[in-house]
């Protein structure tokens, strides 16, 4: 069965990969970097300074900021445990599919989704009430997460995973917070 759903990973890739356009590499080399979404956490930052009386605020950013955390060490720990190589490093697909990005660190699950989806995830779970277009937000984790395909460095379920990783950590994190943090210091309803 592992074998079967591995298997059908890799081709879903190699697929999914090959629909790329060289006409759009800059768009995906681009979209995959970290730092081109510096002004969207920026703006989930003011947004939060903005939606969330003082004090609250910073419980907010603090369990935003250990939620992040968390999910970078479990990342690491489950990349390091599994050490599945990515496509760009595994000699039976590498010869078959557009390589935009070269890392040579370990594939499962996507850390680029983990930590995208919890970010959006908490963020839009802070401020769903307050902000009605947050749900807009998700367009970002979304392309975040394809471009790993795109630029040849994530198969299709280490993206899943990432993602499902992603969200159960913000709603564990979002529920602490409402449910410990709020009570104990008096704060409104998240």
């Amino acid at each position: 069965m592992l074998k079967k759903i591995l298997e059908w990973d890799r081709e879903t890739f190699v697929f999914l990969n090959n629909l790329g356009i060289e006409d759009y590499d800059f768009f995906w080399t681009t979209v995959t970097n970290f730092n081109t979404w510096i002004p969207l956490f920026i703006l989930f930052i003011v947004l939060v300074f903005l939606k969330f009386p003082k004090w609250e605020n910073l419980a907010v950013l603090l369990t935003i900021i250990l939620m992040i955390s968390f999910v970078g060490i479990a990342t690491d720990l489950t990349k390091t445990y599994f050490a599945r190589l990515r496509p760009n490093n595994t000699e039976e697909i590498n010869t078959l599919i557009r390589i935009l990005k070269n890392p040579s660190s370990y594939s499962f699950f996507s850390g680029h989704s983990a930590s995208s989806f919890a970010i959006t995830t908490i963020v839009f779970l802070f401020v769903r009430r307050r902000f009605k277009w947050a749900w807009i937000f998700y367009l970002w984790p979304i392309t975040f997460a394809a471009s790993r395909i795109f630029v040849g460095v994530h198969y299709p379920l280490d993206i899943i995973v990432g993602t499902l990783v992603g969200v159960l950590c913000a709603l564990v994190f979002y529920l602490v917070y409402a449910k410990i943090i709020v009570p104990y210091k008096g704060l409104s309803h998240p």
